[in-house]
């Protein structure tokens, strides 16, 4: 029985016998395909070669130190799969065309490796050569690293410092790489939200079967899977395989006598040098890849703002970064301070979504804030910087210096602070709370706020907050909620409501039930409907849910009919206090008719936009009326949700105040003093923009309304990044492999609101329309070959929300209508393989299809006011009063 060999003999590792040259046949291939798919059909290449092994030396005092020789010879280059002639890149060359003479030179020069106890203590190569050649070598030399007993340990070889287990069971051992403990110098980074990040899984297991103490045959295989969170079935694998068998076993040279290492190397080669079993990281240089000028010459047309809601936008806004990710400050700037004013924004979205040093001198060279002119680009630069897939502390400090000098435009300002709120949320989600730019940002934050004497200020500091969530800003925002009022108190009482139910303590309960039930002072329904919502979402007490239903029926008008059906929603959408609300709707005195019939055309209303098995949307719609049938608030809200995460993708809020005596009717209670105003508030995906005014006081809503157009006001307009994953990956064969994901988004959100005196109508619109473009490429780079999968995906949609309200009687008719357009979908898989010279093999398959339109039924309710709104209006078309 072979296993006693290792027990008799001295060694804990592979023992070679003396005078024998051991012929070996090694292949390595590599696969990149989808990730269920079987390999037959996939991109790659593999490389095979001679492998000749002989023992150089053992140490005279002890036999576990020996030094080996490895030698590679006979090169050869192939397809990993049979392709026809046609389509064989290889074919008709030789394996040194393929390679180039010096580097299959380099390939064929020995390496020696010195085992101790069966692990590789030094792996001696020629200094100056090529990386890559090197990282095959490497990889090589690793394959002779083995220990003898099963257990765990950590090992060094090409993949870096890595936990390994090995599985000893006679002659065969089984040796598991954790590659994800593996430490290493990392490249890239991942997204921001998880729903919009990549998951990844590495494997790495290698069988030897071991014969008279040494190697019979070596597999390995070693496996990367990565999947779109958003969408499993989209993602890629790469399976690198390797084998190892032994040919024959030969006379081979004798045995070099000296006491020491050093003195056998001498004796060799002088050139020997000692270098790390690490791999090196090492690209290919691209031979014919355009400048970033000329890049952008090429997707030009497509970066029009009358293109924005196209995927083709979204396609070359995504290329576009990846071209900036390599590109100079000075050529970027070249681009910047050559291009119209129509392209320049897009340029900017760009830039600033590129997120390298270079992007951000550019821009912060470029962008003077003390210039009002540019101030339109200044606002996507911010923007873009809210929406930075992977921000830095960098980032913030620049931002923090510009919101400290001098700055032309005010709503630049207001829009500066309320990003860099975005920002501290974002560094402290990765562990980035206590970063002295951070903390700078903080603390300029909430001293501001409390110093802060106009209202405007406040607002400014208050929005900052609703991006940031900060913990210790909890108590201010109570103080602003409970003691001020108009929009003040309202901002104070929504960013509460976007904090986590974990962090609302005992004392903000208590504060969401004084505003709700009055008890200090009179409060405006927006402030009170917020804090009953903030209730009912952080884990509410039976008597906390008890007294809200007893204190509907006792409401203002509309107020009643919007709480009674938030409550009807949270029991319909099966919300996580339902179980709370029908235990205390069994008790008969809260549940009765009297309260549960009220009049109103308020309502608050829940629903899914779609339901998948990986990601599903839902979307809210709630609306709230004063007394009088003028609009108080509208809000529409999407969310996305996973088994794990949420993403708060976007909100529009549209608010109304004051606008009683335009149709001489009697303010509701708590809201006579307020003075009129409209705007619009919108939230992208989790950050808080900055808000818009539609009119602000009488003589402006006087004069905005006699002039009208009922045109509507853009409230973002810009390409946003959103997926933006990027890792690189050492195989232990030797090529470096990468795997890029970016997701890419065009978009265009407006809103209006119509008013018609003549009619006694009110219309509020808004309108969403985006194009989605998402690629993916997984790459292996073996220097002298490129194999590869890209994947595509592309959806154009639009989501319209009307709601129209005639207020000529009581209850006044509301309709609300949420309609989805047809929206085609593309899907595109190329595979490829290619020869530095240009020779390449594609193979490319696609889908599209139309996913169907939708009108959103929303509520009964509501589809018979709708009815009867629109038979209304074809009466009064040919009446005139």
């Amino acid at each position: 029985n072979t296993f006693f060999a290792f027990q008799t003999g001295h060694t804990t590792g592979l023992s070679l016998s003396n005078d024998k040259l051991y012929k070996f046949a090694y292949s390595a291939e590599v696969h990149v395909d989808g990730v269920k798919a079987s390999l037959q059909k996939s991109a790659g290449y593999r490389f095979s070669s001679g492998v000749d092994v002989n023992l150089l030396w053992r140490n005279p005092d002890n036999d576990d130190d020996q030094l080996i020789k490895i030698k590679i010879r006979d090169v050869q280059v192939e397809n990993v799969n049979d392709r026809p002639a046609a389509k064989n890149i290889f074919k008709g060359k030789s394996t040194e065309k393929i390679i180039g003479r010096e580097y299959l030179e380099a390939l064929q020069r020995p390496i020696v490796v010195e085992l101790v106890r069966g692990k590789v203590k030094t792996f001696y190569s020629y200094q100056n050569e090529p990386g890559f050649t090197q990282n095959i070598k490497r990889g090589l030399a690793s394959f002779f690293q083995l220990q003898l007993h099963s257990g765990a340990t950590t090992e060094v070889d090409i993949s870096g410092k890595c936990n390994t287990t090995y599985h000893v069971r006679q002659d065969q051992v089984t040796k598991i790489k954790a590659l994800d403990s593996c430490e290493t110098e990392k490249q890239g980074f991942t997204s921001h939200n998880q729903i919009l990040d990549v998951k990844t899984k590495a494997t790495s297991a290698t069988i030897y079967v071991l014969e008279d103490s040494f190697i019979k045959s070596i597999k390995a295989e070693e496996n990367y899977v990565f999947v779109l969170n958003s969408r499993q079935k989209t993602g890629a694998k790469i399976v690198s395989k390797q084998r190892l068998e032994l040919k024959s076993v030969q006379a081979g040279p004798g045995l070099i006598a000296a006491k020491q290492v050093a003195s056998v190397i001498k004796t060799l080669d002088s050139s020997y040098v000692a270098v790390s079993l690490v791999a090196e990281p090492v690209k290919s240089e691209c031979r014919k890849c355009p400048s970033l000028s000329e890049h952008w010459q090429s997707i030009r047309e497509h970066m029009h703002p009358d293109k924005l809601s196209k995927a083709e936008a979204a396609r070359s806004f995504l290329s576009f970064i990846q071209n900036i990710r390599k590109a100079t400050k000075e050529e970027i700037l070249q681009i910047i301070r050559s291009e119209n004013k129509e392209l320049l924004p897009q340029v900017v979205d760009a830039v600033t979504s590129a997120q390298t040093p270079e992007s951000l001198e550019a821009l912060l060279e470029f962008l003077d804030f003390k210039d009002a002119s540019t101030s339109v680009l200044q606002e996507r630069f911010l923007y873009a910087c809210g929406f930075a897939s992977h921000p830095n502390e960098m980032l913030l400090k620049s931002l923090t210096a510009k919101f400290k000098g001098d700055i032309a435009n005010e709503e630049i300002r207001e829009t500066l602070v309320i990003v860099m709120g975005a920002l501290i949320r974002k560094l402290c989600d990765r562990e980035g709370c206590k970063l002295p730019a951070v903390v700078e940002a903080k603390r300029l934050i909430l001293n501001r706020l409390e110093k802060a004497k106009k209202d405007d200020n406040v607002r400014m500091y208050l929005l900052a907050l609703k991006n940031a969530l900060l913990p210790e800003a909890i108590p201010v925002l109570l103080k602003y909620a409970e003691s001020e009022e108009g929009h003040i108190s309202n901002l104070a009482a929504t960013t509460l409501q976007r904090y986590d139910p974990s962090f609302l303590t005992k004392e903000v309960k208590e504060t969401m039930n004084r505003i709700y039930h009055q008890n200090r002072r009179v409060h405006e329904k927006t402030v009170r409907t917020t804090a009953a919502a903030i209730i009912l979402n952080s884990n509410p007490s039976y008597m906390e849910v008890k007294n809200i239903l007893l204190s509907i029926g006792e409401l203002p008008l509309e107020m009643n009919k919007y709480m009674l059906s938030m409550i009807q929603d949270i029991l319909q959408f099966e919300m996580p206090s339902s179980k709370t609300v029908r235990k205390v709707l069994k008790d008969m005195r809260v549940h009765n008719y009297d309260r549960f019939s009220k009049m109103g055309s308020s309502s608050a209303y829940s629903g899914y936009i779609t339901r998948g098995p990986d990601v599903s949307s839902t979307y809210s719609l709630d609306i709230l009326y004063s007394g009088s049938g003028i609009l108080r608030r509208s809000n529409v809200n999407i969310r996305l949700f996973d088994r794990n995460a949420e993403l708060h993708a976007s909100q529009v809020v549209i608010e109304a105040q004051g606008l009683e005596s335009i149709i001489a009717a009697t303010p509701d209670e708590g809201e006579e003093n307020l003075d009129s105003f409209a705007g619009m508030s919108a939230i992208l995906f989790d950050v808080q923009l900055r808000p818009v005014t539609f009119f602000q006081g009488y003589g402006d809503l006087m004069s905005k309304m006699l002039s009208a157009t009922g045109d509507p006001i853009n409230v973002v307009k810009g390409l946003i990044l959103l997926t933006d994953y990027s890792q690189e990956v050492q195989l232990q064969s030797g090529p470096r492999a990468s795997a890029e994901f970016l997701g890419g988004l065009a978009i265009d959100i407006s809103g209006g609101m119509e008013f018609s005196l003549w009619y006694r109508e009110s219309k509020t619109n808004v309108k969403n329309r985006v194009a989605m473009f998402m690629a993916g490429n997984t790459e292996v780079d073996s220097f002298f070959v490129k194999t590869g999968m890209e994947t595509t995906m592309e959806v154009e949609a639009s989501l319209d929300f009307i709601s129209t309200v005639q207020f000529s009687q009581y209850p006044f008719l509301v309709c609300m209508q949420m309609d989805r357009v047809d929206s085609p979908f593309r899907r595109y898989v190329t595979k490829y393989e290619s020869l530095p010279s240009g020779r390449r093999y594609t193979a490319r398959r696609g889908r599209a299809k139309l996913l169907a339109g939708n009108e959103y039924p929303l509520h009964q309710e509501n589809s018979n006011m709708c009815k009867m709104v629109f038979d209304a209006k074809s009466d009064s078309s040919s009446n005139w009063f």
